[in-house]
């Protein structure tokens, strides 16, 4: 008996460990990443530089997650940035959503703010900068300036108008600023960070700006992702185009309360229950805890 106890104990010593939720999130992201980098290099296909800083030697990045399903009436032009992508709506003049992996490294950039804007004479229904003037609108980032301090094309791209939306200045400079804050502090801390916002966009918009036409949003939305924290966890805020009077933790809302309201599909690359379990969650004070 003692023997068949013994080998019992051998056996089930070496059972594997069930995979956590935090490791097969990042195998994930790793198998995404090298299978799309395969297949392009496979094409003979040339990298620019935006996408040599994605696929940088030696470190596992979030391809994947930066893709959204819109729905399928959503006018969009896909474009891609030094640092971010773009989903471009040209009927409304703005983005329906910019996406960007926002990393520790990339979040301590130091280089000085650029602060001119430019219109993208390449995409069609791009606004001009004669649509914001005197507008009593801001020229609001989705990707902000301040994340882009690690490349100098990185930050002159942010400030192109494919990259902007009619914000209200007190939203802009106020809580949507604090939020900006906030993400470069918890990609310090969880090393990367994936972070997708927008307009909140529908063809009953009454109000616009400028000759383009340019919609105002009533709302905006950003959803964000720390896939290598342990375990991974994931938060939307939805934000008025106004001067909120709540705190960030009163705006938070989860990715499924996002999705049920833009039509969106987040993070459909991960496996679905790491996806279910961390849409529905909107915890803000775990977000705010330092790293022990």
């Amino acid at each position: 008996m003692a023997g068949k106890r013994n080998t019992y104990r051998q056996r089930r010593a070496k059972r594997p460990k069930k995979m956590t939720a935090h490791a097969r999130a990042v195998l994930i992201v790793t198998l995404a990443t090298a299978a799309t980098f395969a297949a392009l290099a496979c094409c003979g296909h040339q990298f620019n530089k935006s996408e040599e800083a994605r696929y940088e030697a030696g470190r596992p990045h979030s391809v994947c997650l930066l893709n959204v399903e819109l729905p399928d009436e959503t006018p969009e032009i896909k474009l891609a940035y030094n640092g971010f992508d773009v989903s471009f709506n040209p009927s409304h003049h703005q983005p329906n959503y910019s996406a960007w992996e926002l990393t520790a490294e990339k979040a301590n950039g130091q280089l000085p703010r650029k602060s001119k804007f430019a219109p993208d004479n390449d995409v069609y229904g791009c606004a001009t900068l004669e649509d914001y003037r005197n507008s009593g609108f801001d020229r609001g980032h989705m990707v902000p300036a301040g994340d882009m301090k690690w490349d100098i094309n990185a930050m002159e791209d942010s400030h192109l108008l494919t990259n902007i939306c009619p914000q209200d200045h007190a939203l802009n400079g106020g809580r949507w600023a604090s939020l900006e804050n906030k993400c470069r502090e918890w990609a310090q801390r969880d090393s990367l960070l994936v972070i997708i916002c927008g307009p909140i966009l529908s063809d009953r918009m009454p109000r616009t700006i400028g000759s383009s036409a340019i919609s105002v949003p009533e709302r905006f939305f950003k959803v964000i992702f720390a896939p290598y924290a342990n375990p991974p966890r994931a938060i939307g805020f939805i934000m008025p185009n106004s001067a909120p009077q709540e705190g960030l933790e009163s705006l938070a809302v989860s990715v499924d309360n996002v999705e049920e309201i833009t039509g969106f599909d987040f993070f459909s690359c991960l496996p679905d229950d790491i996806e279910s379990e961390v849409e529905s969650q909107v915890n803000y004070r775990i977000w705010n805890r330092r790293k022990r």
